[in-house]
């Protein structure tokens, strides 16, 4: 073969890619991550030179992409961009490195200190977890009384990664953020995404819908510059308007992009595909 495909869950944006390599004479062959056992003892040559790992579990996706690699195998996206994307305080430490534009972000690692971490933004803030996706987990808290209350409750999950507690100012913004998607180091389309009138997430999966985003020069760079800092690949990249410009709120390593690609009209597993096409060469 000479592109493999490999998920855990066939979605929208698998489906696309199956067909738009099939219209440009690819041979990728989709591969259930579930199903794969790989010798760590030989580290065997694997059936594909080129892997686009799209597993929707984060770390399934991590490890299998780490050991694929090790069998010198080319994975879209890398290990390094994985586990860079896919924890947002390593995200922002990173983009904060490269002078990229974020809201405010404060980190603490006991709710005693979360909750003093919080005066700093008179207890109007979004907690977030470090790991996840879809907006869950995610807490607006404006107030005293909620904010401890949201803190207890992650406390009482007894899960360490729920004991980092990242904490960034509610920037005040239009009802929407806007998603980038990058493939290799060049933006190919933005989307505004709305939140639904009961959320003030914008996250398609909760209802929010999407709106064509035109790729400014504004946009375009900063994309640019995200994309160079992280490690390029396939990337989707979450950023909000705000009074002082555009800030990066978070990278998607694993980016969903039926949205953009219906709103804006570009064929994004299209150009995905393309981008596999030269990896192989």
């Amino acid at each position: 073969m000479d592109v493999a495909l490999v998920y855990d869950l066939v979605r929208w944006e698998e489906k696309k890619v199956i067909e738009a390599a099939s219209r440009r004479g690819l041979n990728i062959k989709p591969i259930d991550a579930k199903s794969l056992v790989l010798d760590l003892s030989s580290l065997n040559t694997f059936l594909a030179d080129v892997v686009f790992q799209r597993c929707i579990s984060y770390f399934r996706g991590l490890y299998l992409t780490a050991v694929l690699e090790g069998m010198g195998v080319k994975v879209i996206n890398s290990f390094n961009v994985l586990m860079l994307c896919g924890n947002k305080l390593l995200t922002t430490l990173r983009l904060k490195s490269c002078n990229i534009p974020t809201p405010k972000t404060v980190v603490a690692f006991h709710q005693e200190s979360a909750l003093k971490a919080l005066e700093m933004f008179n207890y109007y803030a979004v907690i977030k977890p470090i790991f996840g996706s879809w907006g869950r987990l995610i807490s607006l808290v404006k107030d005293f009384e909620t904010a401890k209350s949201v803190i207890e409750l992650k406390s009482e999950l007894h899960n360490p990664l729920h004991e980092i507690f990242y904490i960034q100012e509610f920037v005040k913004r239009p009802p929407r953020d806007i998603r980038i998607v990058v493939v290799g180091l060049e933006p190919i389309a933005a989307e505004y995404r709305y939140s639904a009138s009961y959320e003030w997430r914008t996250n398609i999966a909760r209802g929010g819908r999407a709106e064509k985003c035109d790729l400014t020069g504004e946009i375009e760079r900063l994309a640019c510059r995200v994309a160079e800092a992280v490690g390029g690949g396939v990337l989707g990249i979450d950023c909000m308007e705000s009074d002082h410009g555009l800030l990066v709120h978070e990278v998607n390593a694993n980016v969903e992009f039926k949205g953009v690609s219906e709103a804006s009209g570009i064929d994004v597993a299209g150009r995905i595909v393309e981008y596999l096409s030269e990896l192989k060469r």
